[in-house]
């Protein structure tokens, strides 16, 4: 059996060097902070690096959405009249179109007992759009429960309620052109509303 020989002291950094690399792993760290972590994560672009590679618009895109889900207040609730059981409550199908100006957002809501289903498609006339498909219920005590978001030019798929309340839609046109947004859906929904 071979045992691997311990080391001399004179193999071993000195405290120099080691104080050196310190330094220096600091120096990167404290470069890639202000270069990259900072336009990215705060849209914070102390050396304009950030704006050159696309990171600083990437950093305050993340900002507004953080800044608009802290607003987000629970939309006006519908008046529910005695639910009744889902076998019994029609399907209806609607369309609705709502144009957005640049930086203009929307809302279009509809009203669902807990384990119903809408099914939805919309669509952009004007390309990709911020959108986020969530619900609310002041009944429920829920302020915001999210089903989906992302930036997308349509979407298509099914809200399952995961309560009595308001479900739907939010959209915002981050472009420099107005778009016009056409919402189909389909289901139980006891009625649709805009909210502007």
């Amino acid at each position: 059996m071979y045992n691997t020989n311990i080391p001399i002291d004179r193999e071993l950094p000195s405290g120099k060097k080691l104080l050196k690399s310190t330094i220096l792993a600091a120096a990167t760290a404290a470069v890639l902070l202000v270069t990259v972590v900072m336009p990215a994560e705060y849209g914070i672009d102390p050396t304009g690096i950030g704006k050159i590679i696309g990171l600083t618009s990437m950093g305050k895109i993340k900002m507004e959405l953080a800044e608009e889900s802290a607003r987000q207040k629970p939309a006006t609730e519908v008046l529910e009249q005695a639910a009744p059981s889902s076998a019994a409550v029609q399907q209806r199908s609607d369309e609705m179109k709502v144009t957005l100006a640049p930086g203009q957002s929307t809302e279009i809501k509809v009203s669902l007992q807990k384990g119903e289903k809408v099914n939805y498609k919309w669509f952009s006339s004007g390309g990709k759009v911020q959108f986020d498909n969530h619900g609310d219920s002041a009944q429920a005590n829920v302020n915001h429960h999210g089903y989906g978001k992302g930036t997308k030019a349509n979407d298509e798929g099914v809200i399952e309620a995961a309560f009595n309340g308001q479900h739907g839609w939010y959209w915002k046109n981050r472009g420099s052109e107005s778009l016009t947004i056409t919402l189909q859906t389909t289901g139980p929904y006891t009625e649709i509303k805009h909210l502007k």
